[in-house]
Formats: C-alpha cells, structure tokens, sequence
C-alpha cells in the first residue's frame, strides 16, 4: 500500500504518503492564497524525500471539505486527475474528520468540536464524541450562533482560534489546520476496518464568493 494524501480545503496546503503502516513522508504549507501554485511541487517534494515515483502510488486519498470554494476544487480535482492517470481509487474524507484524527493523535479524549475558517466572519465546524467519531454534519455558522451549543467543550483548529468569545476552550497546542498525515492515517484505518468514505465530491455548504455577473455590458456594435 502507497497512499498519496492531500487537502486544500484550509489554508494548509498538505500533502502525505502513507505506506500503510506510517507516513513517510509530508509537507504542509500555510497559505490561503496559492492553493494552486503549490500543490504540485508539494507532491513533487514529497516523492523525492520518499524516494518513490508516482507510479508506485496505490490509492489517492483526499479531503473534500468543507472549504473555501477556490481552494477545495484544486485539491479535489488534483486527486480525481492522479486517480484517473494511475488507474488507482479515490479515498475521500471530511477535512474536518482529518483535523479531529489529528487532535486524537496528539492525545485529545472526549467530546470536543472542530471549527476552520470559513471567513465572512463564519466557521465550518463539527461535533466529536471522540477523535473518530463525529456527532453532527458539517456546518456553517456564525460563532456567535454556536456559543451556546459548544458551550464546555475543547475546541480545536484556526476557526475556534478567531473566535475565543464563542469557543471559550480553545486548545492551541492542537492542530490548526489540516495535516494530510492524519488524513492518511485516518484512510488506512478506514480501509482495515471497512469503514466508510464520502463521494468524492467537494462539500462546499454555501454558495461561491465568485458570481457570474447578472448583466453584461454590451461592447459590440448593434
């Protein structure tokens, strides 16, 4: 097993190999603005620190959000491309669920609740019985709409960290943003277990920033 993991769903631009039993290698940048320009060379880098080649990969696994429209469609389109040329399937997993495997990892017990950025002053976010158990479905809010009902709970990513006046537990020493490690880990886990993955089909929860203007403005002759 060779797993290829990547996310751009938060403004970590990451990417993994999972051989099945660790990573071995991973790269993750932080920056909310070139999903596309570096998603490539992240994968580039992390087959030549493995030593592997592309054709080695047996399975893409790739988060599908929920996410900023933009930044989500580059990793999720990246991932259909390599599954399509490699002839290799696609694993697709909450971004989310990858950050609350990746607070379990970091030793993280209970219920907590998971929030990114979504900006327009909200956040996606998630509830967690445990690190591999979630209680709600991703959703959309205004923090100030939650605090009542994340209320007593540890809160983990950058999104709880914008808004300590509603997420009143924030564990900052737990991941902040994606880590395609854990997202692969959480893959191979699924895959031992039989355990179930999304469509691989990007959970945008919200319309696009970008609108097709209502009204063209006529620039040739009548």
């Amino acid at each position: 097993m060779l797993l290829l993991a990547l996310d751009t769903a938060t403004p970590a631009v990451t990417v993994a190999l999972h051989d099945g039993e660790s990573v071995i290698a991973e790269s993750s940048q932080v920056d909310a603005r070139r999903h596309g320009e570096l998603l490539l060379p992240a994968v580039d880098r992390v087959l030549a620190e493995a030593g592997r080649k592309l054709d080695a990969v047996t399975g893409i696994v790739v988060g599908v959000g929920p996410g900023p429209y933009t930044g989500l469609r580059v990793g999720i389109v990246t991932a259909a491309t390599f599954a399509s040329v490699l002839e290799v399937p696609v694993h697709s997993l909450c971004t989310l669920d990858g950050i609350a495997f990746a607070a379990g990892q970091a030793g993280l017990e209970g219920e907590f609740v998971v929030a990114t950025d979504a900006r327009r002053k909200e956040v996606y976010w998630a509830r967690y019985a445990d690190a591999r158990t979630r209680v709600t479905e991703p959703a959309v809010d205004r923090p100030a709409e939650l605090a009542e009902r994340v209320e007593g709970l540890t809160a983990v990513g950058a999104g709880a960290a914008l808004y300590p006046d509603s997420f009143t537990d924030v564990r900052a020493d737990l991941p902040q943003h994606q880590s395609a490690g854990a997202l692969a880990a959480l893959a191979v886990e699924k895959l031992r277990t039989g355990g179930e993955f999304l469509p691989p089909q990007p959970l945008y929860l919200r319309r696009p920033d970008a609108q097709v203007p209502a009204n063209y403005k006529v620039v040739t002759p009548q």
